[in-house]
Protein backbone atom coordinates (compact mmCIF):
# COMPACT_ATOMS: atom_id res chain seq x y z
CA UNK A 1 0.00 0.00 0.00
CA UNK A 2 1.70 3.21 -1.26
CA UNK A 3 0.74 6.64 0.17
CA UNK A 4 1.23 9.37 -2.28
CA UNK A 5 1.88 12.94 -1.12
CA UNK A 6 2.94 16.28 -3.03
CA UNK A 7 4.85 18.61 -0.52
CA UNK A 8 5.82 22.26 -0.38
CA UNK A 9 7.53 24.81 1.98
CA UNK A 10 6.31 28.26 2.20
CA UNK A 11 8.22 31.20 2.32
CA UNK A 12 7.73 31.90 6.12
CA UNK A 13 9.09 28.33 6.39
CA UNK A 14 5.89 26.05 6.87
CA UNK A 15 6.06 22.91 5.37
CA UNK A 16 3.11 21.59 3.68
CA UNK A 17 2.07 18.50 2.69
CA UNK A 18 -1.55 17.12 0.64
CA UNK A 19 -2.25 13.83 0.43
CA UNK A 20 -5.50 12.53 -1.99
CA UNK A 21 -8.47 10.25 -1.02
CA UNK A 22 -11.84 10.55 -2.73
CA UNK A 23 -13.38 7.38 -1.21
CA UNK A 24 -15.58 9.12 1.19
CA UNK A 25 -16.14 13.13 1.39
CA UNK A 26 -13.56 13.80 4.43
CA UNK A 27 -10.40 14.96 5.04
CA UNK A 28 -8.05 15.46 8.24
CA UNK A 29 -5.86 18.64 8.92
CA UNK A 30 -3.16 17.98 11.02
CA UNK A 31 -0.84 20.44 12.75
CA UNK A 32 2.50 19.16 14.13
CA UNK A 33 4.64 21.35 15.89
CA UNK A 34 8.78 20.45 16.52
CA UNK A 35 8.16 20.75 20.27
CA UNK A 36 7.62 18.01 23.32
CA UNK A 37 8.95 17.74 26.90
CA UNK A 38 12.73 17.53 25.26
CA UNK A 39 13.01 21.20 24.29
CA UNK A 40 12.11 22.31 28.06
CA UNK A 41 14.84 23.79 29.64
CA UNK A 42 15.51 22.94 33.22
CA UNK A 43 12.72 25.23 35.42
CA UNK A 44 10.94 24.89 32.49
CA UNK A 45 9.40 21.96 32.42
CA UNK A 46 6.11 21.08 31.59
CA UNK A 47 5.37 24.43 29.59
CA UNK A 48 5.03 21.81 25.86
CA UNK A 49 2.54 20.33 27.45
CA UNK A 50 0.75 23.63 28.94
CA UNK A 51 0.67 24.61 25.48
CA UNK A 52 -1.77 22.23 24.56
CA UNK A 53 -4.01 23.19 26.92
CA UNK A 54 -3.39 26.87 26.08
CA UNK A 55 -4.11 26.29 22.60
CA UNK A 56 -7.50 25.91 22.66
CA UNK A 57 -8.37 28.87 24.71
CA UNK A 58 -9.05 31.19 22.18
CA UNK A 59 -7.01 33.70 19.77
CA UNK A 60 -7.80 36.84 18.53
CA UNK A 61 -10.59 36.03 16.02
CA UNK A 62 -11.84 32.86 18.31
CA UNK A 63 -13.35 32.81 21.42
CA UNK A 64 -12.65 30.63 24.37
CA UNK A 65 -13.63 27.23 23.78
CA UNK A 66 -14.82 28.33 20.30
CA UNK A 67 -12.19 26.27 18.36
CA UNK A 68 -14.37 22.48 19.56
CA UNK A 69 -17.81 24.40 18.89
CA UNK A 70 -17.07 25.81 15.71
CA UNK A 71 -15.84 22.41 14.48
CA UNK A 72 -18.50 20.28 16.10
CA UNK A 73 -21.45 22.56 14.38
CA UNK A 74 -19.49 21.77 10.90
CA UNK A 75 -19.48 17.86 11.48
CA UNK A 76 -16.34 17.13 13.30
CA UNK A 77 -16.56 15.55 16.96
CA UNK A 78 -14.27 16.52 19.57
CA UNK A 79 -12.12 13.99 21.34
CA UNK A 80 -12.31 11.29 18.68
CA UNK A 81 -11.72 13.71 15.42
CA UNK A 82 -10.66 17.00 17.41
CA UNK A 83 -7.62 16.88 19.82
CA UNK A 84 -4.50 17.98 20.15
CA UNK A 85 -1.27 15.79 22.22
CA UNK A 86 2.20 16.22 23.26
CA UNK A 87 4.93 13.77 23.93
CA UNK A 88 8.67 14.02 24.20
CA UNK A 89 9.30 14.78 20.93
CA UNK A 90 6.45 16.90 19.24
CA UNK A 91 3.10 18.82 20.08
CA UNK A 92 0.55 18.30 17.43
CA UNK A 93 -3.28 19.26 16.58
CA UNK A 94 -6.02 17.61 14.48
CA UNK A 95 -9.32 18.10 13.22
CA UNK A 96 -11.23 15.67 11.02
CA UNK A 97 -14.03 17.32 9.06
CA UNK A 98 -16.31 16.91 5.92
CA UNK A 99 -14.61 17.76 3.15
CA UNK A 100 -16.30 20.71 2.39
CA UNK A 101 -15.12 22.43 5.88
CA UNK A 102 -11.67 22.06 5.16
CA UNK A 103 -11.16 25.85 5.09
CA UNK A 104 -12.89 26.45 8.28
CA UNK A 105 -10.16 24.13 9.96
CA UNK A 106 -7.09 25.47 8.25
CA UNK A 107 -8.31 29.03 9.21
CA UNK A 108 -8.67 27.97 12.55
CA UNK A 109 -5.35 26.36 12.82
CA UNK A 110 -3.64 29.62 11.11
CA UNK A 111 -5.54 31.80 13.93
CA UNK A 112 -4.22 30.71 16.85
CA UNK A 113 -0.41 30.04 14.85
CA UNK A 114 -0.40 33.57 14.38
CA UNK A 115 -2.61 35.60 16.53
CA UNK A 116 -2.99 33.17 19.95
CA UNK A 117 -0.61 35.78 21.93
CA UNK A 118 -2.80 38.29 21.29
CA UNK A 119 -5.68 36.49 23.62
CA UNK A 120 -3.64 35.27 25.78
CA UNK A 121 -3.79 36.45 29.96
CA UNK A 122 -2.97 35.61 33.22
CA UNK A 123 -6.40 34.54 33.65
CA UNK A 124 -6.09 31.73 30.97
CA UNK A 125 -2.46 30.89 32.55
CA UNK A 126 -3.96 30.27 35.77
CA UNK A 127 -6.72 28.55 34.36
CA UNK A 128 -4.64 25.88 32.77
CA UNK A 129 -2.14 25.54 35.14
CA UNK A 130 -4.31 24.25 37.60
CA UNK A 131 -6.58 21.91 34.51
CA UNK A 132 -2.83 20.53 34.08
CA UNK A 133 -2.16 20.18 38.12
CA UNK A 134 -5.82 18.09 37.87
CA UNK A 135 -4.86 16.14 35.15
CA UNK A 136 -1.27 14.82 37.02
CA UNK A 137 -3.45 14.07 39.86
CA UNK A 138 -6.08 11.83 38.46
CA UNK A 139 -3.84 10.38 35.57
CA UNK A 140 -0.86 9.52 37.38
CA UNK A 141 -1.26 10.15 41.18
CA UNK A 142 -4.63 8.64 42.10
CA UNK A 143 -4.20 5.82 39.33
CA UNK A 144 -2.68 2.39 39.79
CA UNK A 145 0.52 2.62 38.60
CA UNK A 146 0.04 5.88 37.32
CA UNK A 147 3.42 7.32 38.19
CA UNK A 148 5.68 4.89 36.01
CA UNK A 149 6.17 6.31 33.09
CA UNK A 150 7.85 9.40 34.89
CA UNK A 151 10.23 7.04 37.26
CA UNK A 152 11.11 5.23 33.92
CA UNK A 153 12.25 8.18 32.83
CA UNK A 154 13.96 9.04 35.67
CA UNK A 155 16.18 6.11 35.97
CA UNK A 156 17.22 5.79 32.21
CA UNK A 157 18.34 8.80 31.55
CA UNK A 158 20.66 10.95 34.01
CA UNK A 159 19.64 14.18 35.42
CA UNK A 160 19.53 16.90 32.88
CA UNK A 161 18.55 14.51 29.58
CA UNK A 162 15.95 15.74 28.00
CA UNK A 163 14.73 12.48 28.08
CA UNK A 164 14.66 12.60 32.15
CA UNK A 165 11.81 14.18 33.13
CA UNK A 166 8.11 13.44 32.72
CA UNK A 167 5.89 15.10 29.63
CA UNK A 168 3.62 16.61 32.30
CA UNK A 169 6.50 18.28 34.08
CA UNK A 170 7.24 19.34 37.38
CA UNK A 171 4.12 21.22 39.09
CA UNK A 172 6.61 23.08 41.01
CA UNK A 173 8.24 24.79 37.87
CA UNK A 174 4.54 25.25 36.38
CA UNK A 175 3.31 27.39 39.13
CA UNK A 176 6.40 29.57 39.19
CA UNK A 177 5.79 29.93 35.26
CA UNK A 178 5.25 33.58 34.51
CA UNK A 179 3.32 35.16 31.37
CA UNK A 180 6.64 36.62 29.81
CA UNK A 181 8.10 32.40 30.38
CA UNK A 182 5.19 31.16 28.52
CA UNK A 183 4.85 33.48 25.58
CA UNK A 184 8.25 33.83 25.18
CA UNK A 185 8.23 29.56 24.69
CA UNK A 186 5.39 30.16 21.99
CA UNK A 187 7.50 32.38 20.20
CA UNK A 188 10.57 30.14 20.19
CA UNK A 189 8.36 27.51 18.91
CA UNK A 190 5.42 28.27 17.90
CA UNK A 191 6.34 29.20 14.52
CA UNK A 192 5.77 28.45 10.76
CA UNK A 193 9.14 27.29 10.52
CA UNK A 194 8.66 24.81 13.26
CA UNK A 195 5.40 23.02 11.89
CA UNK A 196 4.38 21.24 9.15
CA UNK A 197 0.94 21.10 7.87
CA UNK A 198 -0.69 17.76 6.42
CA UNK A 199 -3.63 18.47 4.49
CA UNK A 200 -4.82 15.02 3.81
CA UNK A 201 -8.56 12.90 2.05
CA UNK A 202 -11.34 14.59 -0.11
CA UNK A 203 -9.28 17.67 -1.50
CA UNK A 204 -8.91 19.35 -4.37
CA UNK A 205 -4.88 20.77 -4.31
CA UNK A 206 -4.85 23.88 -5.92
CA UNK A 207 -7.53 25.32 -4.58
CA UNK A 208 -6.21 23.74 -0.66
CA UNK A 209 -2.75 25.28 -1.63
CA UNK A 210 -4.68 28.99 -2.58
CA UNK A 211 -6.43 28.00 1.64
CA UNK A 212 -3.22 27.35 3.10
CA UNK A 213 -1.48 30.59 1.15
CA UNK A 214 -4.00 32.58 2.65
CA UNK A 215 -4.44 31.64 5.97
CA UNK A 216 -0.59 30.51 7.09
CA UNK A 217 1.00 32.70 4.28
CA UNK A 218 0.88 36.11 6.41
CA UNK A 219 2.42 34.53 9.70
CA UNK A 220 6.17 35.73 10.16
CA UNK A 221 8.80 33.35 10.38
CA UNK A 222 9.91 32.50 13.86
CA UNK A 223 13.42 32.99 15.13
CA UNK A 224 15.85 30.19 15.11
CA UNK A 225 14.92 27.67 16.87
CA UNK A 226 17.99 26.54 19.88
CA UNK A 227 19.90 23.43 19.30
CA UNK A 228 18.44 19.98 21.61
CA UNK A 229 20.49 20.02 24.37
CA UNK A 230 22.86 16.70 24.15
CA UNK A 231 20.95 13.37 23.89
CA UNK A 232 23.83 10.94 23.83
CA UNK A 233 24.00 8.69 26.25
CA UNK A 234 25.69 5.24 26.89
CA UNK A 235 24.82 2.06 25.07
CA UNK A 236 24.03 0.72 28.43
CA UNK A 237 23.36 2.71 31.83
CA UNK A 238 26.29 0.43 33.27
CA UNK A 239 24.29 -0.62 36.77
CA UNK A 240 20.86 -2.13 37.39
CA UNK A 241 18.64 0.19 38.96
CA UNK A 242 15.44 -1.43 41.38
CA UNK A 243 12.95 0.44 43.25
CA UNK A 244 10.40 -1.00 45.01
CA UNK A 245 7.20 1.61 45.42
CA UNK A 246 4.68 0.95 48.12
CA UNK A 247 1.00 1.81 45.61
CA UNK A 248 -2.26 2.56 48.14
CA UNK A 249 -3.79 2.57 44.51
CA UNK A 250 -2.99 -0.44 43.56
CA UNK A 251 -5.33 -4.03 43.30
CA UNK A 252 -2.33 -5.87 42.71
CA UNK A 253 1.52 -6.05 42.32
CA UNK A 254 3.44 -5.10 38.93
CA UNK A 255 6.46 -5.09 37.88
CA UNK A 256 8.12 -2.62 35.10
CA UNK A 257 11.24 -3.58 33.71
CA UNK A 258 12.85 -0.65 31.43
CA UNK A 259 16.19 -0.79 29.05
CA UNK A 260 17.96 1.36 27.38
CA UNK A 261 17.84 1.20 23.37
CA UNK A 262 18.07 3.02 19.87
CA UNK A 263 16.44 5.69 19.10
CA UNK A 264 13.31 6.12 16.30
CA UNK A 265 15.79 7.36 14.07
CA UNK A 266 18.26 4.47 14.65
CA UNK A 267 18.64 2.03 11.83
CA UNK A 268 17.96 -0.94 14.22
CA UNK A 269 14.34 1.09 15.60
CA UNK A 270 12.35 -1.83 13.75
CA UNK A 271 14.14 -4.72 15.33
CA UNK A 272 13.89 -2.32 19.14
CA UNK A 273 9.67 -2.93 18.06
CA UNK A 274 10.24 -6.79 16.88
CA UNK A 275 12.50 -7.72 20.17
CA UNK A 276 9.32 -5.92 22.42
CA UNK A 277 7.07 -8.28 20.68
CA UNK A 278 8.29 -11.55 20.81
CA UNK A 279 9.11 -10.88 24.71
CA UNK A 280 5.85 -9.37 25.36
CA UNK A 281 2.84 -8.16 23.03
CA UNK A 282 0.15 -10.51 22.57
CA UNK A 283 -1.02 -14.24 23.74
CA UNK A 284 1.93 -15.58 21.40
CA UNK A 285 4.89 -13.40 23.54
CA UNK A 286 7.40 -15.52 26.19
CA UNK A 287 6.13 -13.61 28.85
CA UNK A 288 2.03 -14.46 28.88
CA UNK A 289 3.21 -17.93 27.78
CA UNK A 290 5.54 -18.03 31.21
CA UNK A 291 3.39 -16.08 33.66
CA UNK A 292 -0.21 -15.86 32.38
CA UNK A 293 -0.75 -19.33 30.95
CA UNK A 294 1.44 -21.41 32.65
CA UNK A 295 2.50 -20.04 35.93
CA UNK A 296 -0.74 -18.30 36.48
CA UNK A 297 0.72 -15.57 38.24
CA UNK A 298 -0.20 -12.57 36.39
CA UNK A 299 -3.19 -11.52 34.85
CA UNK A 300 -1.41 -9.12 31.91
CA UNK A 301 1.96 -8.57 30.18
CA UNK A 302 2.78 -5.99 27.95
CA UNK A 303 5.75 -4.38 25.90
CA UNK A 304 5.92 -0.47 25.59
CA UNK A 305 8.40 0.54 22.69
CA UNK A 306 8.57 4.46 23.38
CA UNK A 307 9.90 5.61 20.11
CA UNK A 308 11.89 8.15 21.76
CA UNK A 309 13.46 9.97 18.27
CA UNK A 310 17.38 11.71 19.70
CA UNK A 311 19.97 9.39 21.09
CA UNK A 312 18.23 6.49 22.52
CA UNK A 313 14.62 5.19 24.03
CA UNK A 314 12.94 3.07 26.16
CA UNK A 315 11.58 -0.56 25.64
CA UNK A 316 9.10 -1.75 28.87
CA UNK A 317 8.06 -4.64 29.71
CA UNK A 318 5.25 -4.98 32.48
CA UNK A 319 3.08 -7.87 33.99
CA UNK A 320 0.81 -7.39 36.28
CA UNK A 321 0.34 -9.95 39.23
CA UNK A 322 -2.82 -11.67 40.50
CA UNK A 323 -4.61 -10.37 43.30
CA UNK A 324 -2.55 -11.41 46.25
CA UNK A 325 0.19 -12.28 44.20
CA UNK A 326 3.31 -12.24 45.68
CA UNK A 327 5.80 -9.64 44.22
CA UNK A 328 9.06 -11.41 44.61
CA UNK A 329 7.95 -14.50 42.79
CA UNK A 330 6.46 -12.19 39.82
CA UNK A 331 9.81 -10.33 40.13
CA UNK A 332 11.77 -13.73 39.69
CA UNK A 333 9.41 -14.98 37.03
CA UNK A 334 9.64 -12.33 34.77
CA UNK A 335 13.40 -11.79 34.97
CA UNK A 336 14.05 -15.53 34.29
CA UNK A 337 12.21 -15.09 31.02
CA UNK A 338 14.15 -11.96 30.31
CA UNK A 339 17.41 -13.69 30.89
CA UNK A 340 16.89 -16.14 27.79
CA UNK A 341 16.10 -12.65 25.42
CA UNK A 342 19.09 -13.77 23.08
CA UNK A 343 17.72 -17.34 21.61
CA UNK A 344 14.46 -15.99 19.46
CA UNK A 345 13.10 -18.67 16.55
CA UNK A 346 12.58 -17.93 12.97
CA UNK A 347 8.86 -18.33 13.36
CA UNK A 348 8.64 -16.14 16.89
CA UNK A 349 10.77 -13.13 14.20
CA UNK A 350 8.01 -14.03 11.47
CA UNK A 351 4.89 -13.43 14.16
CA UNK A 352 6.39 -10.28 15.60
CA UNK A 353 6.38 -9.25 11.64
CA UNK A 354 3.17 -9.95 11.06
CA UNK A 355 2.08 -8.17 14.35
CA UNK A 356 3.83 -5.18 13.12
CA UNK A 357 2.20 -5.08 9.23
CA UNK A 358 -1.18 -5.41 10.71
CA UNK A 359 -1.13 -2.90 13.00
CA UNK A 360 0.46 -0.47 10.98
CA UNK A 361 -1.51 -0.96 7.45
CA UNK A 362 -4.40 -0.64 9.83
CA UNK A 363 -4.13 2.49 10.88
CA UNK A 364 -3.31 3.64 7.00
CA UNK A 365 -6.60 2.69 5.92
CA UNK A 366 -7.88 5.85 8.04
CA UNK A 367 -7.26 9.44 6.70
CA UNK A 368 -6.77 11.26 10.12
CA UNK A 369 -6.11 10.06 13.41
CA UNK A 370 -3.36 8.35 15.56
CA UNK A 371 -1.10 5.40 13.12
CA UNK A 372 -3.56 7.45 10.17
CA UNK A 373 -2.15 8.80 6.67
CA UNK A 374 -2.02 12.39 7.90
CA UNK A 375 -0.01 11.49 11.22
CA UNK A 376 2.42 9.06 9.30
CA UNK A 377 3.41 11.73 6.52
CA UNK A 378 4.10 14.30 9.61
CA UNK A 379 5.88 11.59 11.33
CA UNK A 380 7.86 11.21 8.50
CA UNK A 381 8.80 14.71 8.05
CA UNK A 382 9.38 15.74 11.25
CA UNK A 383 11.98 13.08 12.60
CA UNK A 384 13.53 12.34 8.94
CA UNK A 385 12.50 15.19 6.87
CA UNK A 386 11.14 12.45 4.46
CA UNK A 387 7.29 12.23 4.37
CA UNK A 388 7.96 9.46 2.10
CA UNK A 389 9.75 7.15 5.22
CA UNK A 390 5.71 5.96 5.74
CA UNK A 391 6.40 4.06 2.51
CA UNK A 392 9.20 2.51 3.94
CA UNK A 393 8.13 1.33 6.87
CA UNK A 394 7.33 -2.54 6.11
CA UNK A 395 10.47 -2.71 4.72
CA UNK A 396 12.49 -1.77 7.52
CA UNK A 397 10.50 -4.60 9.58
CA UNK A 398 11.37 -7.12 6.64
CA UNK A 399 14.82 -6.87 6.68
CA UNK A 400 15.63 -7.39 10.35
CA UNK A 401 16.98 -10.74 10.29
CA UNK A 402 17.09 -13.09 13.16
CA UNK A 403 20.79 -12.78 14.24
CA UNK A 404 20.28 -9.09 14.39
CA UNK A 405 17.59 -9.71 16.81
CA UNK A 406 19.61 -11.84 19.33
CA UNK A 407 21.88 -10.04 18.80
CA UNK A 408 19.83 -6.15 19.83
CA UNK A 409 18.64 -8.63 23.01
CA UNK A 410 22.35 -9.77 24.18
CA UNK A 411 23.74 -6.09 23.71
CA UNK A 412 20.65 -4.70 25.67
CA UNK A 413 18.60 -7.02 27.26
CA UNK A 414 20.97 -7.03 30.26
CA UNK A 415 21.07 -6.58 34.17
CA UNK A 416 23.37 -3.77 33.54
CA UNK A 417 20.83 -1.81 31.09
CA UNK A 418 17.64 -1.97 33.37
CA UNK A 419 15.74 -0.02 35.58
CA UNK A 420 13.12 -2.04 37.70
CA UNK A 421 9.80 -0.74 39.30
CA UNK A 422 7.82 -2.92 41.84
CA UNK A 423 4.85 -1.66 42.59
CA UNK A 424 3.72 -3.35 46.31
CA UNK A 425 -0.09 -2.91 47.24
CA UNK A 426 -0.82 -1.58 50.44
CA UNK A 427 -3.28 0.09 52.53
CA UNK A 428 -4.29 3.61 51.51
CA UNK A 429 -2.74 4.77 54.75
CA UNK A 430 0.78 4.08 53.80
CA UNK A 431 2.42 5.65 50.96
CA UNK A 432 6.56 4.88 49.99
CA UNK A 433 9.43 3.99 47.74
CA UNK A 434 12.92 2.09 48.12
CA UNK A 435 15.67 2.08 46.32
CA UNK A 436 18.41 -0.64 46.10
CA UNK A 437 21.24 -0.98 43.71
Amino acid sequence: MRIDFTRETLPNGLNVIYHVDHSTPVAAVLLWYNVGSKMEQPGRTGFAHLFEHMMFQGSKNVGKGQHFALLEAAGGRGGADINGTTNWDRTNYFEQVPSNQVELALWLEADRMGTLLDAMDQAKLDNQREVVKNERRQSMDNQPYGTWLEKMGEALFPEGHPYHHSVIGSMTDLSAASLTDVENFFKTYYAPNNAVLVIAGDIDVPQVKQMVQKYFGPIPRGPKVPALANTQVPVVIGHQQRYVISDAQAPAPAIYVGYRVPSAKDRRAAAVTLLGDVIGSGRSSRLYDALVRRQQIATNVNAIDLGLADGASELIFIATGKPGANADSLEVAMMAELAGASSFTQAELERARATERFGFVNGLQTTGGFGGRADRLAEGWTFFHDPNHVNNVLAEYDRVTLDELNALGRERLVPTNRAVLIFVPVKKTASAETRTP
